[in-house]
């Protein structure tokens, strides 16, 4: 005879997890209101998964564990295949694991989670060259998407369209509008396809600011605020990028991507980036556009102007430039002949 498990809530943290953020986690794994979820957390010791196999309930333990929540799994006694192992038993899930269960399971067992557990929970498939971006929004929370970015959703998560441009992103041909997604009457699942062909990068805000390439911004809760920087006619002018950079501050989680991989640089005193390749930085870096050599070099080396950052911080970089991707492909493009 198999033996079967229970799977039980233990009522305990994992280390660095913070309460309200792991069962905001919980409820968007298991699909219902984050007062349920309390109320389950509050309860504990409690089963929320009875009589499985041990590949199953493996598997279960493993999701519920990325939440934050502690749970364990307990054999059930032979003979006694009812037996909850003299815990409490919650009827938010059925007693028999289905095949959708188990699917989900292993879907929210690979979400790449900040190890502090704050934020929403999420996962970035297809990483580094086609990056999709799968975000758990608790119920009644909202997260703000870069507009045409949203790929799949469940059918109870409410769109609605904000103006939030500004003059800058009106001048480099970036869209005006955010789209909010809204998870009504229960946590919701957003999937979201970045247009360019590269990586996606998360990050959690504390307090601390970030400035992205005006065409790096995907998505972000409603607690980070997003703004448009002038970078200033000369910086501008010179990087061969926008004059504008975005903003991005305040407390809450933040996703951008790039063409090409991301690469992070711990910057401690001076570095040097093409500007192309420039994805993102954090504030307090001092920068500057300059020439790599001399004039000569600008003209016919084919590396233009670099950006000359200064200070301590992070930078970002993408691998792929797409000015010299284009440059290259350029020379394959078909061209009619004259008659």
């Amino acid at each position: 005879m198999q033996n079967l498990y229970n799977v039980v809530i233990t009522g305990e943290l994992a280390a660095g997890a913070e309460q309200s953020a792991a069962i905001n986690a919980f409820a968007a794994l298991f699909k219902i209101s984050e007062e349920k979820a309390q109320q389950t957390f509050s309860k504990a010791p409690v089963t929320v998964k009875t009589n499985i196999d041990k590949a199953t309930a493996e598997k279960f333990q493993a999701a519920i564990s990325k939440t934050g929540l502690m749970c364990r799994m307990d054999e059930v006694a032979q003979g006694d295949e009812l037996a909850v192992a003299n815990e409490k038993s919650e009827a938010l899930v059925s007693t028999a694991a289905t095949s959708t269960d188990v699917a989900k399971t292993e879907r929210i067992a690979s979400i790449e989670s900040p190890t502090s557990f704050k934020g929403f929970s999420y996962k970035i498939e297809g990483r580094p060259d086609y990056s999709f971006l799968t975000v758990q929004i608790p119920a009644d929370k909202t997260l703000k998407v870069e507009a045409s970015a949203m790929a799949t959703m469940d059918t109870h998560v409410v769109m609605k369209t904000k103006l939030k441009g500004g003059l800058g992103r009106f001048l480099t041909g970036e869209s005006l509008f955010l789209n909010e997604f809204t998870a009504a009457k229960g946590a919701g699942e957003i999937g979201i396809a970045p247009g360019t062909p590269g990586d996606l990068v998360h990050q959690h805000l504390d307090g601390n600011t970030i400035f992205l390439q005006n065409s790096a911004f995907v998505a972000a809760t409603m607690e980070v605020n997003l703004e448009t920087k002038w970078q200033g006619m000369l910086k501008g002018f010179f990087s061969g990028e926008s004059f504008f950079l975005i903003r991005a501050s305040g407390k809450g989680d933040l996703w951008f991507n790039s063409y090409g991989a991301i690469i992070e640089i711990d910057v401690e005193e001076n570095y040097v980036v093409d500007t192309s390749n420039i994805v993102a930085f954090t504030e307090g870096l001092d920068y500057e556009i300059t020439k790599v050599g001399g004039y000569k070099s600008l003209f016919l080396s084919g590396e233009g102007f670099v950006c000359r950052f200064t200070g301590k911080g992070k930078v970002w970089i993408q691998t792929r430039n797409a000015q010299a991707f284009t440059s290259w492909a350029h020379y394959f493009r078909p061209v009619q002949k004259s008659k």
